[in-house]
C-alpha cells in the first residue's frame, strides 16, 4: 500500500498557481514559438554591438526583453515536469525549453566578448551620450573583469551551444533518481502509526504494514524510534543505490570532467577557481570555511555522542545519524499551522516583509504535498515577471515547517529584488541566496522558543535547529571537501571509479563522524546527493548559515536599523559583488570569526538542549 497520492487527489489550494504564468500548455507553446523567433532580434547586433552608445543601449534592452520571455518559458516547462517526472509530454516540454535556453545563450554569446572591446573610459563616454546606460555600470564592470576568461565570439558561441550537452550528466542522474529508481518496501516499525501526507483521502497505513521507501521519505524514516526498522530502511535504500553504482559513477565522473574541461576552456587553473570567480569570491573563503569547521569537529562529535545516548546502543551506527535527540514522535505540524508559525516568526523583519510573505502563502506560491512521480526535495523558483513558486514535499512535521521557512526566504529575496532592481540585477548569486533562506530558519527558532510552552515541541524545535546546523554547516562542508578532492583527483589524471569515490567518501565520513561506526553502505551516500552535479555549490549553504546567524544576532541587538540594512541587502539583488553587499549588511565572510561565531551558537544550543533534558 502506498501512502503517496496522485496529483489529482490533492486540493487545488495546496498546488502552486502555475496558470498565473501560462494558463495552458497551448499558451506555453505559443510563447515558446515567439521566443524562438525573437532570438534573431539579438543576433542582428552581432559584429556591431559597440558601434555606438545607442547601439549598446538597444542591444542590452533587446537582450533583456528576449531573455525574460525565454526564462518564463523555461520555468513553466520545468514546473510541469517536476509535478510528475513520469509524464512524457512534460519531459518533452522541459527538454525543448532547455534547448531553447541553450540556443538563447548561443545567440547572445557575442555580447560580452564585444563589450570587452571597450575600456572603462570608453563606456563612461557612452554613458554621457546615453544616460540610461548608467544603469549597467556594475554589469559592465563585471564583464570587463571577466575578460581574461572570455574567449572569442566563435568559441563562446560553441560553448553556449554545448550547454545542453554539458548538463547531460545531471539530467541523466535526475531522471534515474526521480523517475526510474523504485525502492523496495520494508517491514514497518512495530507499535507506531505512520501519518500520510495525503490530505484528500484521510487513509493511514496501519501498524505493521509494509513501508514504502522514497527519496523524499528516506530521511523521515531514518528518524523513527525503532532502531531495527531504521536499519532495515538504511540497508534496503543503499543496497538499491549499489545496484546502479556504475551508472551513477559514470554520470558523476563525466560531470567532474565537464567542470574540468570548461575551466580549461576559460583559462582557469582549476574547476574550483572557475566556479568561485563567477561571483568574485576568493578561494580563501572556501579554505577558511573548511579549516574552521575542521578545527571545530569536537562540537559535531558531541552532538553524535548525544545521539548515541538516545539510541541506547553500544556505538552510534550510520542508521542512527538522523535520530532525533528526543525519544517521542515529532508533534504533528500541519501545513496551515506551519504557515502561521513562519509568518509570525518573520515579524522582526518588518511589517511589509511579513505581510508580503503572508500574501504569497495565500496566493498559492507553494506546491505543498508529495505526490506520485513528483520531483523530490524542495526549491524556490519563478522568474522576474512571475510570482515566486515553491516546490515542497510537506510531511506534517517540524522539519517540513523549517523547509517551508527556508524556501520562503528564497522567494521573498526574489520578490524584493525583482521589484527593486531592473532585470539585469534582479537575480543574485547563490552565495547570497542561502543567507536569506537561513535567516528565516533562525528567526523561526527564536520565535518558537520564545512563544511555545509545550515542552515536547520545544525539545523538537531545539533538535530541529541543531540538526539543521549539523546538516548545513558540517555536512555541507564535508560535501565541499568531497567535491574539492574529486576535482583535484580528476585534474591530476586519476580515474574516478565508483570504488575510488566510495573510498574517498568513507574517509571523510569517518573523520567528521568519529564516534560512529562506519560500514560499506555509507560509502555510497555520495550517490544520492544531487547537488554534486552543480559543482562547488554546497559550500555556500555553510557560509550562508554562518552569515545568517550573524545577521539575526544584529537584528536582535539593534532592532529596526539592522532589519532595514538586511531588507536593503535583499533588495540589492546582484547590484554589487556578494562579499561587498554582505559587508554593507554588517557581515564579513572573509573572517573566520563569522564562522566561529555560528559554531559557538551551535554549541550553546547543545548546552540548552542538555539543560532542558536534565
Amino acid at each position: 500500500m502506498s501512502s503517496v497520492p496522485e496529483r489529482g487527489d490533492v486540493d487545488e489550494e495546496y498546488k502552486w498557481d502555475i496558470d498565473s504564468l501560462y494558463d495552458s500548455d497551448e499558451a506555453w507553446q505559443t510563447a515558446f514559438e515567439e521566443a524562438t523567433e525573437r532570438l534573431d532580434d539579438i543576433r542582428a547586433y552581432e559584429g556591431r554591438a559597440v558601434e555606438s552608445a545607442a547601439t549598446v543601449r538597444e542591444l542590452l534592452e533587446t537582450y533583456e526583453s528576449v531573455m525574460r520571455q525565454v526564462a518564463n518559458v523555461a520555468a513553466y516547462a520545468r514546473m510541469r515536469r517536476d509535478e510528475d517526472t513520469r509524464d512524457d509530454e512534460a519531459q518533452a516540454m522541459a527538454t525543448r525549453a532547455q534547448s531553447l535556453t541553450s540556443e538563447a545563450s548561443s545567440a547572445a554569446s557575442f555580447i560580452e566578448p564585444e563589450l570587452q572591446e571597450l575600456d572603462r573610459g570608453e563606456f563612461e563616454a557612452m554613458v554621457e551620450e546615453e544616460p540610461d546606460l548608467a544603469e549597467y555600470d556594475h554589469y559592465v564592470d563585471d564583464t570587463l573583469r571577466m575578460k581574461p576568461h572570455t574567449r572569442s565570439t566563435e568559441v563562446e558561441n560553441l560553448l553556449a551551444e554545448l550547454g545542453e550537452v554539458t548538463g547531460a550528466s545531471g539530467e541523466i542522474y535526475n531522471m534515474l533518481a526521480n523517475a526510474d529508481m523504485e525502492f523496495p518496501t520494508v517491514e514497518g516499525p512495530d507499535g507506531e502509526a505512520r501519518r500520510t501526507s495525503d490530505k484528500s483521502s484521510g487513509d493511514e497505513p496501519r501498524d505493521g504494514e509494509p513501508q514504502p521507501i522514497t527519496l523524499n521519505n528516506f530521511t523521515t524514516l531514518q528518524k523513527k524510534p525503532d532502531r531495527d526498522f531504521r536499519q532495515r530502511v538504511y540497508e534496503t535504500f543503499y543496497d538499491e543505490w549499489e545496484s546502479v553504482s556504475n551508472t551513477v559513477g559514470t554520470a558523476y565522473r563525466n560531470s567532474v570532467k565537464t567542470d574540468e574541461k570548461l575551466a580549461e576552456a576559460r583559462n582557469y587553473d582549476s574547476a574550483r577557481a572557475a566556479a568561485l570567480d563567477g561571483p568574485n569570491v576568493p578561494g580563501t573563503v572556501y579554505d577558511t570555511l573548511v579549516d574552521t569547521v575542521r578545527d571545530n569537529l569536537d562540537k559535531l562529535h558531541r552532538h553524535a555522542d548525544l545521539k548515541n545516548e538516545v539510541t541506547e546502543g553500544d556505538q552510534l551506527r550510520m542508521w542512527d545519524l538522523y535520530v532525533p535527540l528526543v525519544t517521542e514522535e515529532s508533534p504533528e505540524i500541519t501545513y496551515d499551522e506551519a504557515c502561521e508559525y513562519v509568518t509570525e516568526a518573520v515579524a522582526p523583519l518588518g511589517e511589509e516583509y511579513q505581510s508580503r510573505l503572508a500574501e504569497g502563502l495565500e496566493s498559492r506560491w507553494v506546491d505543498v504535498y508529495e505526490t506520485e512521480g513528483k520531483q523530490s526535495g524542495a526549491y524556490s523558483g519563478g522568474t522576474y515577471d512571475s510570482q515566486p513558486f515553491i516546490l515542497m514535499n510537506y510531511q506534517d512535521d517540524v522539519s517540513s515547517m523549517y523547509t517551508l521557512a527556508h524556501e520562503l526566504g528564497h522567494s521573498m529575496h526574489s520578490e524584493l529584488a525583482s521589484e527593486s532592481q531592473p532585470y539585469v540585477y534582479a537575480d543574485y548569486e547563490i552565495f547570497i541566496a542561502e543567507i536569506a533562506s537561513t535567516v528565516n530558519e533562525t528567526l523561526l527558532t527564536h520565535h518558537l522558543l520564545d512563544t511555545v510552552e509545550d515542552e515536547q515541541l520545544r525539545r523538537h524545535i531545539l533538535n530541529e535547529y541543531l540538526e539543521r546546523f549539523r546538516s548545513t554547516l558540517y555536512r555541507q562542508t564535508m560535501f565541499a571537501e568531497f567535491e574539492q578532492r574529486t576535482h583535484e583527483l580528476s585534474e591530476a589524471g586519476e580515474p574516478l571509479t565508483p570504488d575510488r569515490l566510495d573510498d574517498l567518501y568513507r574517509e571523510l565520513k569517518g573523520e567528521y563522524y568519529e564516534p560512529g561506526v562506519l560500514d560499506d553502505r555509507i560509502a555510497r551516500e555520495w550517490m544520492r546527493i544531487p547537488h554534486f552535479y552543480r559543482a562547488f555549490y554546497v559550500y555556500q549553504y555553510a557560509t550562508g548559515i554562518s552569515a545568517a546567524v550573524a545577521l539575526v544576532e544584529n537584528i536582535k541587538e539593534e532592532g529596526e536599523p539592522a532589519a532595514q540594512r538586511y531588507r536593503d541587502f535583499l533588495r540589492s539583488g546582484s547590484r554589487g559583488y556578494p562579499l561587498e553587499l554582505l559587508e554593507t549588511a554588517g557581515v564579513d565572510m572573509t573572517d573566520s570569526a563569522t564562522i566561529e561565531s555560528a559554531l559557538a551558537v551551535y554549541s550553546e544550543y547543545l548546552d540548552e538542549f542538555a539543560a532542558l533534558t536534565e
